[in-house]
């Protein structure tokens, strides 16, 4: 992962907008993305291709790739909830196709207004598309396993069922799965215990990513979890924004500048320049008045002597 130890996922102009009420301008969504960009984040989720009915927020996205797909070096993500919005996605030129598919069946017929047979066939539909396209220009197809943590309308949610769509998305034709605690549910030994259900069912090359939530306190124990057991993606949202708008009650993605200082200090290398990457919020606080942001590092401020993973310790004022 160009000389990074954990891959940090941007996901703020997806899942972090789609889930509030206000309407960023585009114009600054486009400054949100490549200043962040600039600070070594290596991936962005940058919208996602659903009607503008269902999600105004997202009414953009086209535009937005085209922005995020100048930006050298960035890998652009987006979600598509069914095979029309992989055609956008394709058309657009994206790097990076998710579509969730919810381990619930009742929270997936909400989401996406399909059973679990009927996204299984909408997956193989997009296999089918993405494989005639040239090599080079084929995106990469993760299948999001969302509310594989348990769910905010059936509860709880099998590890045996997890594991079976995990399987099945892999035979459809996906390159990779990712877990996603929608319902902000997840615990830490929950969490170890399906990484390593799922990797031992479709390998763990295919089985690199995570996307958690705060919801109750336990989002960073809930990384570390996650690292011990392999994982090297982790999914977060500037100023924790966002979480699921057909999960009542499942706010407060994980906050990207935490996740960053808490790696950092780790000793675990991100390739992100923490201070640029605190100065982003100050786009996103002027484009979203009114709109609460979360975060204890940007409140509190870098340790003195801090010494990130990523390049030399910053020196503080007196030096």
């Amino acid at each position: 992962m160009r000389g990074i130890d954990i891959e940090v996922s941007e996901v703020g102009p997806r899942d972090g907008l789609q889930s509030i009420k206000s309407i960023m301008p585009t114009e600054a969504k486009k400054a949100w993305i490549s200043a962040e960009a600039a600070t070594g984040v290596p991936e962005i989720e940058v919208g996602s291709f659903v009607p503008p009915k269902v999600l105004p927020q997202m009414a953009d996205t086209a535009e937005i790739v085209a922005h995020a797909l100048t930006i050298e070096g960035l890998t652009v993500a987006v979600l598509v909830p069914n095979f029309k919005g992989a055609e956008n996605a394709v058309k657009a030129g994206v790097h990076k196709i998710t579509i969730p598919l919810s381990t619930s069946e009742t929270h997936n017929l909400r989401n996406v207004n399909r059973t679990h047979e009927q996204m299984i066939d909408e997956v193989r539909r997009i296999v089918d598309l993405l494989n005639d396209l040239p090599p080079d220009k084929r995106p990469k197809l993760e299948g999001g396993l969302s509310t594989a943590f348990g769910c905010t309308i059936e509860g709880d949610v099998p590890q045996s069922k997890v594991v079976e769509l995990g399987v099945r998305l892999m035979e459809a034709g996906c390159d990779e799965v990712g877990l996603s605690d929608t319902s902000g549910y997840a615990n830490p030994t929950q969490v170890r215990e399906l990484v390593r259900a799922v990797r031992a069912a479709v390998g763990d090359e295919a089985c690199t990513s995570i996307h958690l939530h705060n919801t109750r306190g336990l989002g960073f124990a809930n990384v570390l979890a996650a690292l011990e057991e392999g994982i090297t993606t982790i999914d977060s949202s500037l100023g924790g924004i966002g979480g699921c708008p057909f999960a009542p009650g499942a706010s407060g993605n994980i906050v990207t500048e935490d996740l960053v200082f808490m790696l950092e200090a780790m000793g675990l290398k991100t390739g992100i320049d923490i201070e640029k990457l605190l100065q982003v919020r100050k786009i996103v606080e002027q484009a979203l008045p009114g709109e609460e942001l979360y975060g204890f590092t940007p409140d509190a401020g870098l340790p003195l002597g801090f010494k990130p993973a990523s390049k030399p310790r910053i020196a503080s004022a007196a030096e």
